[in-house]
């Protein structure tokens, strides 16, 4: 019974130790995978910011096509309803 009184806390000393000691190397690990991810996040980053004014070019050629098929709607919408207005206002002639 004395033997193991001295026997397990060593052991649990033992244990310990090697616990702490794959917790850094862990730890270490992690961290140099962090410095990795930020280095891949940067660069991302640079890519994406490089496309913005690619987006920025979309994005106004987009609006001008809006623009432009909006005025031909427009038009074409103002043309067809004079046509129906002097029909109708021509009705009102003959039979007013």
């Amino acid at each position: 019974m004395a033997d193991l009184t001295t026997i397990l806390p060593i052991l649990l000393y033992i244990f310990g130790i090697i616990l702490m000691i794959v917790l850094i190397i862990v730890g270490l690990k992690l961290l140099q995978l962090f410095d990795k991810m930020e280095r891949i996040m940067d660069n991302v980053e640079d890519k994406v910011n490089s496309l913005n004014g690619l987006f920025n070019v979309i994005n106004k050629t987009t609006s001008g096509i809006d623009l432009i098929s909006t005025r031909i709607v427009n038009g074409i919408t103002g043309i067809i309803s004079k046509i129906f207005k002097k029909e109708k206002s021509e009705e009102e002639d003959i039979y007013g």
